[in-house]
């Protein structure tokens, strides 16, 4: 049985389309504060920390795909009609998941530095699984710190890279991280990408190196109704790393999508 969960927000913007903002998998509503801040000016921008992330409450129960998805399908409907929505690697795979299991609250999807999930792959689903085990033994911080460096390009600059850091250490926590990578590793949305009808665009920093380019590819060849962008000088955090890029595309598709005026 899927449901909801409570979640905590941040909100910026009073007016124009809905941007809800769906963050990785080790991190939370603070990576998107370069969307807040810039595109408010354009859209009603809703960012959240995820079930069990940082000032979300922890699940009663463990949550599925379909979980995370339905909890971000509530947000919308206690919004508005609909919502076009931006997730971040796992939460792009929770976009994917929301736009073809509720297609009438998503408006477009925009897929950043994502993939099909790792249930495509079964080394890549057990190294997920793992990652909860590792938490548990190494705690937020020390995890953190293992993890964040490799979310950016090598030439990241070192408040990048601490920034980074110290949002995931704040951020994930047990037994929500848990939940959110068992749902990353059972994931395989390769059979309902063609379904999409949602208009979509799937961006990729060029440097990334944890899901990489080839990912993002595959997804930009399955949805079909898709724009394809690269983002120079990134890693797998581009709407963090070259946020002005970034929200360049982000405001060009809105323009087409929700017909923003120039």
């Amino acid at each position: 049985m899927t449901g909801r969960a409570a979640v905590h927000v941040e909100e910026a913007g009073g007016h124009g389309p809905l941007l809800l903002c769906l963050h990785g998998i080790g991190s939370s509503s603070a990576a998107f504060a370069p969307q807040l801040a810039e595109l408010s000016s354009y859209a009603r921008v809703v960012a959240w920390d995820a079930p069990g992330y940082a000032e979300s409450p922890d699940p009663d129960v463990a949550l599925t795909l379909d979980d995370f998805a339905d909890t971000a399908a509530g947000l919308i409907r206690e919004r508005g009609a609909s919502a076009h929505v931006l997730g971040v690697s796992w939460g792009g795979v929770i976009a994917l998941r929301l736009a073809a299991r509720h297609p009438e609250l998503v408006a477009s999807v925009i897929v950043a530095d994502s993939s099909p999930g790792s249930g495509t792959d079964e080394e890549k689903a057990a190294g997920m699984r793992a990652r909860a085990t590792e938490l548990a033994e190494l705690g937020p911080r020390a995890f953190a710190e293992a993890r964040g460096p490799r979310l950016v390009s090598p030439d990241a600059p070192d408040e990048l890279v601490r920034r980074v850091v110290d949002t995931m250490a704040a951020s994930v926590r047990l037994p929500g991280y848990a939940y959110a990578a068992e749902s990353m590793a059972s994931a395989d949305l390769r059979g309902e990408l063609p379904s999409v009808a949602a208009p979509s665009l799937v961006l990729c920093g060029d440097q990334d190196r944890v899901t990489g380019v080839e990912a993002s590819q595959a997804l930009a060849g399955a949805l079909p109704r898709t724009a394809f962008v690269i983002v120079k000088d990134a890693g797998h955090l581009a709407n963090q790393e070259q946020p002005g890029r970034f929200n360049a595309w982000v405001l060009s598709h809105l323009r087409i999508t929700a017909r923003i005026p120039e």
